[in-house]
C-alpha cells in the first residue's frame, strides 16, 4: 500500500451529502465530490469524520474513498478545504 502526503493543497468540494448524526438526530454534511488537479473525484458514502481541537478552533477531518484511493480532507473554520493526504489500495 503506497502512502502519499501533501503540503496542504487546497481543493474544491463540488458536492456534499447529508446523513443523520446518531447521537442527536441532526443532519451532518460529508463531501461527495472534489476537484483536485483539474480532475473531479466522486466519493463513496462510507466516510469517517473526526473533529480535532487546535487551540480555540475546531477542525474537521474526513476520510473518504472513491473505491480505489482513500483521501484525508480537512475543513477549517473558514470553510476552506484542504487535501492532506491520500493512500492508494494495493
Amino acid at each position: 500500500m503506497e502512502i502519499v502526503t501533501f503540503n496542504e493543497q487546497e481543493i474544491e468540494i463540488t458536492s456534499v451529502y447529508f446523513r443523520n448524526d446518531p447521537n442527536n438526530q441532526r443532519l451532518e454534511s460529508f463531501p461527495r465530490r472534489m476537484v483536485y488537479d483539474g480532475r473531479e473525484y466522486t466519493f463513496l458514502e462510507e466516510s469517517w469524520r473526526y473533529i480535532v481541537k487546535k487551540g480555540q478552533e475546531f477542525i474537521k477531518l474526513f476520510d473518504v474513498s472513491d473505491g480505489q484511493t482513500q483521501y484525508r480532507l480537512r475543513l477549517d473554520p473558514s470553510n476552506h478545504w484542504t487535501l492532506v493526504g491520500m493512500k492508494a489500495y494495493a
